[in-house]
C-alpha cells in the first residue's frame, strides 16, 4: 500500500467519523467497527439504543467504509485532498461526493437485520432511523425474535410439513390444548397442573427435546409421573400439527430445525443478511443462540450488544454463558466497552461497581459518569416493614413538598408481597402510586377471594361475596345450582346463605344440596371460632378449613406459589391493623379498614404518582429519586440463593440493575425485624449493603457492632424505630454474622420441611399446665375445649394476657413447661 492509498483510508474514515462526532469515543467506536464478529458491552446508561441506530445508519451510508482497507474507486491526489479538506471544514454541499468517496458496498436496508426484545424497540428503532435516512429505513429487518422467525416460517415452514398458513396458539389456547389432554388421558389436573406441564414442555422445547427422546429417558429412569408428562406432551405436539398451529417455543425450535436441516433455506437467509444486530444478547436463550449463529454463517457480521451484569432472567431460561463465551465462539471478535453512564451520578455508579465487582461470572467494566458526584447512597436501618414504609413516604412527601413531582420516584423491591406495607403507607397518607408488572395487593384475586370470606363471616348476607366463594375451591357446587339458589332467595325474601345451609328443603337444589350445605356449616363454625379467637390466629383458621391454602399447595406451580404467598401475607395486614391500636380491633372493624383504604385506589390513576415495582420490572427504565426496600439477608438475597453460586451471581445482578436505575439519589432500606406472610424474623442487613464502599454512603441507625453480643440482647424494648434513631441492639461481628447467615438458612429451611399443622400431632394439655411461647412468653393453661380433630386452648400468657388459639397451629410454637 502506497503512501497515497494510506492518506486515503486514514482520510475516509476520519471523514465518516464526523457524522458520530456527538458520540463518545467508545460509542463512536462501535458505530464504526462494522465487519466481522463484534461484542458491545454496553453497561447501564451507556447509551446503546443510540449505538445501535447510528451503527445501522452507518451500514445503509457507507458499508464497509469505516471499517476495511479496501479501495473500491480510482483515487489520486485530489480525492485525498477534498476527503483532507472536508475533515478541516465540513460544508453541506460537499457531503454528496464525501459519501460517494467514502462508501463500500452500502447494505440495503432488507440486507440488516436487526433483533430486539420487545415490539416497542423495533418500532422505537425503525422510527428513529426514518428521522435520519428515510423511508428506505423502513425496510430494515428490525423485529423481535419471535416476529423475524414468524417471518421466515411464513416461506420456508412447508419444508417442516406444515402449511404456511399456520395459526399461533397463545397460552390460552395452549393451557386448553392441555386440559383437553388430561381428560383424554384420565389424568387430574390437580395431580398435573396445566401451567407446570406446559413449563416442562417448554423447557423440552428449549433443548430441542423431542416427546419421544423425553419419553424415553424417563421410561429409562423409571419415573411415572414423568411417563405420564411424556404422554401429554407426545400428544399435545400432535394436535398442535393436526391443527397446523405452532405456540410460541415452536416459532424458534422450527425455525431452528428448518435452518439445520435444509441447505437451500439456510444459505439464502445466510447470503441475505450481511449485517445481524442483537440487543440485550445477555438475555438470549439456547434456541436463540443457535439461532444467532445459523444466520451469522455467511457474512460472519454480527455484533451483540449486552451487559453481563444485567442478566436477571435466568428463571425464565436466559443463559448467561452466550454473553460470557462470545469471543470464543466467535474467532477474532472484538470487543468494546462502553462505560460512560448519562444517567447517574458518580457515588451511585462508585456503590453498583463496588457491589457487582463481588461477581466472578463476568466481562468486567468500571462505569463512570461526568454527571458529578452528587448525594452519597443513604442506606437506612428501620424497625420493622411498617418503619421502613414511613421512612420512604415521608421522604418522597418531604421531596414532593420541596417542589419534586411524585413521578419521580420509584419504590423497587424483591418480590410483590413486600408492596403490601408500602401500599398501607401511601394510602394513609394519600400519596398516589401505582403498581407495575403487577396488581396492587388488595386488587389480588386471591387476596379478594380470603377478603370474601372474612365478609360472608362477618355478614353471611352479603350475597356478591358468597358467591364469588362458594366453589372456590372446587366444591363441585355448579353456576347452574347458584343460580337456583339465588332465584328461591329472592323469591323467599331470604339471603342466598340462608337458602344454602338448608338447601336439602328444596327439590330444585338436589343434586348439590349436601355439598350446599357443608359450605354452610363450615361458615357456620368459622363464625363460632371469630369471637374466641384472636383476629391473626382466626385468620389462619379461616385459610386451613376453607381449603384455599391446599388448593394452592395441591397446584404446586410458580404462580400458585406465589399467590400461595399473598394469602399468607394477608395475616400482615391483620396484624399490621392491630398494631395501629384501632377503635374496633375486630373481624368488622379490619374490614371496614380495608375498604376505606382500598377506596383511595382512584387517585392512583393520575400520571403524577409514586411508581412501585419489582426489580425485574425496573429493568431498562430510570428515575430520579429510587428507593430500594427488603435489603435484608433471606429477603434480598433470598434464602433459596445461599450457597448457590449462580444464583447468588444472579441476585447480585439483580441488585446492579436496581441501583442504576437511579439518576439523582438512591436510598436503600432494611430492618431489624421483618413480618412477611404472617411470620416475624430478625433480620440482618444484606450483604449487598455491606459491599458498597463507606465513601460513597451513609447508614443511618446502623448499630455499632460489638463483639460477643446475640440477636436479641441489648435490645431497646421502648425504641420507637423512629427516622434516624438507633437501638441499644447491635449487630454480630463478621464472624459471628457469618454464623448467623447459616442459622438463618437451617432454620429457613427447617421450617419449609416443618410438618403442616393438619398433620401435627396434637400436645397433650390440660388446665393447670405451665407453657411458654416463642411469641407470647410463659403462660398457664386455663382450659382445654376439644374440636373435632383440634383444640382450641386458652392460655394466660404472664406478659401479654389471656389469649386464646388453637393448638394444631400454636403447637410449632408452643412448649409444655
Amino acid at each position: 500500500m502506497n503512501e497515497l492509498e494510506k492518506r486515503f483510508i486514514t482520510a475516509r474514515r476520519e471523514a465518516i467519523a464526523l457524522d458520530y462526532k456527538r458520540l463518545n469515543p467508545m460509542q463512536r467506536e462501535g458505530v464504526l467497527t462494522t465487519e466481522g464478529p463484534l461484542l458491545l458491552l454496553a453497561g447501564a446508561g451507556s447509551g446503546k439504543t443510540t449505538v445501535l441506530i447510528n451503527r445501522v445508519a452507518n451500514l445503509l451510508r457507507y458499508g464497509r467504509g469505516s471499517d476495511t482497507e479496501e479501495i473500491t474507486i480510482p483515487i489520486s491526489e485530489d480525492e485525498v485532498a477534498f476527503l483532507e479538506q472536508y475533515i478541516q471544514d465540513p460544508q453541506e454541499e460537499m457531503r454528496p461526493l464525501m459519501q460517494y468517496l467514502c462508501a463500500v458496498q452500502p447494505a440495503r436496508p432488507w440486507e440488516v437485520l436487526a433483533i430486539t426484545f420487545t415490539n416497542k424497540a423495533a418500532g422505537e428503532l425503525k422510527e428513529r432511523l426514518e428521522r435520519m435516512l428515510g423511508e428506505e429505513a423502513l425496510d430494515v429487518w428490525a423485529a423481535t425474535f419471535h416476529a423475524a422467525c414468524v417471518r421466515i416460517l411464513r416461506r420456508d415452514i412447508d419444508k417442516l410439513g406444515y402449511d404456511r398458513n399456520f395459526t399461533i396458539y397463545d397460552t390460552d389456547d395452549s393451557k386448553r390444548v392441555i386440559k383437553d389432554i388430561l381428560k383424554d388421558l384420565g389424568l387430574e389436573e390437580k395431580q398435573f397442573p396445566t401451567r407446570e406441564l406446559l413449563s416442562v414442555i417448554s423447557n423440552a422445547k428449549g433443548d430441542m427435546q423431542s416427546p419421544e427422546e423425553f419419553c424415553q429417558l424417563w421410561e429409562q429412569r423409571g419415573d411415572w409421573r414423568k411417563i405420564r408428562v411424556g404422554k401429554v406432551y407426545k400428544l399435545y405436539n400432535q394436535k398442535l400439527r393436526e391443527a397446523n398451529a405452532l405456540d410460541f417455543d415452536d416459532i424458534i425450535l422450527h425455525t431452528v430445525t428448518l435452518l439445520q436441516s435444509d441447505r437451500e433455506v439456510r444459505a439464502y437467509y445466510q447470503n441475505k443478511f450481511r449485517y445481524i444486530l442483537i440487543d440485550e444478547y445477555q438475555d438470549t436463550n439456547h434456541l436463540q443462540f443457535l439461532l444467532a449463529g445459523l444466520l451469522t454463517g455467511g457474512h460472519g457480521n454480527i455484533c451483540v450488544v449486552g451487559d453481563d451484569d444485567q442478566s436477571i432472567y435466568r428463571f425464565r431460561g436466559a443463559d448467561i454463558t452466550n454473553i460470557l463465551s462470545f469471543e470464543q465462539r466467535y474467532k477474532n471478535a472484538r470487543t468494546i466497552r462502553l462505560e460512560q453512564n448519562y444517567r447517574s451520578t458518580q457515588n451511585i455508579l462508585d456503590a453498583a461497581n463496588a457491589v457487582i465487582r463481588n461477581n466472578e461470572g463476568r466481562k468486567g467494566k468500571t462505569l463512570w459518569t461526568q454527571n458529578g458526584a452528587g448525594d452519597p447512597v443513604t442506606i437506612k436501618t428501620c424497625f420493622n416493614e411498617s418503619d421502613e414504609a414511613n421512612f420512604v413516604v415521608g421522604d418522597i412527601m418531604n421531596g414532593y413538598n420541596r417542589g419534586a413531582n411524585w413521578r419521580d420516584n420509584a419504590i423497587l423491591y424483591r418480590m410483590n408481597a413486600q408492596s403490601n406495607a408500602l401500599e398501607y403507607a401511601f394510602k394513609r397518607n394519600g400519596v398516589p402510586y401505582k403498581i407495575v408488572g403487577g396488581v396492587k395487593f388488595f386488587d389480588r384475586a386471591e387476596v379478594k377471594d380470603m377478603l370474601a370470606y372474612l365478609c360472608v363471616v362477618c355478614n353471611p348476607a352479603d350475597d356478591l361475596r358468597l358467591r364469588r366463594i362458594i366453589n372456590v375451591p372446587s366444591r363441585k357446587i355448579g353456576g347452574t345450582s347458584v343460580e337456583k339458589a339465588q332465584a328461591i332467595a329472592a323469591a323467599e325474601g331470604k339471603s342466598l346463605f340462608e337458602v344454602v345451609c338448608s338447601a336439602r328443603s328444596y327439590p330444585e337444589l338436589k343434586s348439590a344440596a349436601g355439598r350446599m350445605e357443608e359450605f354452610g356449616q363450615m361458615i357456620s363454625e368459622l363464625r363460632s371460632l371469630c369471637d374466641e379467637l384472636e383476629l391473626v390466629e382466626f385468620y389462619s383458621q379461616v385459610c386451613q378449613r376453607s381449603g384455599y391454602m391446599q388448593m394452592l399447595r395441591d397446584k404446586n406451580d410458580m404462580e400458585s406459589r406465589g399467590r400461595l404467598e399473598n394469602v399468607q401475607e394477608l395475616a400482615s395486614s391483620i396484624s399490621a391493623f392491630l398494631e395501629n391500636d384501632p377503635d374496633d380491633p375486630s373481624l368488622a372493624g379490619f374490614l371496614n379498614d380495608v375498604a376505606l383504604y382500598t377506596d383511595l385506589d382512584g387517585q392512583s390513576d393520575s400520571d403524577n404518582c409514586v411508581t412501585l415495582m419489582t426489580m425485574h420490572s425496573a429493568k431498562g427504565l430510570e428515575f430520579d429519586h429510587v428507593y430500594v426496600t427488603g435489603m435484608d439477608e433471606g429477603v434480598f438475597p433470598g434464602n433459596r440463593a445461599m450457597g448457590e453460586q449462580e444464583e447468588m451471581e444472579e441476585e447480585r445482578r439483580l441488585c446492579y440493575v436496581a441501583m442504576t436505575r437511579a439518576r439523582k439519589t438512591l436510598t436503600m432500606t432494611n430492618v431489624r425485624q421483618r413480618m412477611l406472610f404472617g411470620q416475624t424474623e430478625p433480620k440482618m442487613p444484606s450483604r449487598f449493603l455491606e459491599e458498597i464502599p463507606a465513601e460513597n454512603m451513609r447508614w443511618i441507625g446502623k448499630p455499632e457492632p460489638r463483639k460477643a453480643l446475640q440477636w436479641d440482647e441489648g435490645w431497646n424494648d421502648s425504641w420507637s424505630g423512629g427516622w434516624g434513631s438507633t437501638p441499644r441492639g447491635t449487630y454480630k461481628t463478621q464472624e459471628i454474622r457469618q454464623q448467623t447467615r447459616h442459622e438463618t438458612l437451617q432454620h429457613s429451611t427447617t421450617n419449609r420441611r416443618a410438618p403442616s399443622a393438619g398433620s401435627t400431632q396434637l400436645m397433650q394439655l390440660k388446665a393447670g399446665d405451665q407453657v411458654r411461647h416463642s411469641a407470647f412468653g410463659q403462660g398457664m393453661v386455663l382450659s382445654v375445649r376439644p374440636m373435632g380433630g383440634d383444640a382450641l386452648i386458652e392460655v394466660a400468657f404472664d406478659k401479654v394476657g389471656t389469649k386464646k388459639l388453637m393448638l394444631k397451629a400454636a403447637g410449632v410454637h408452643l412448649t409444655k413447661l
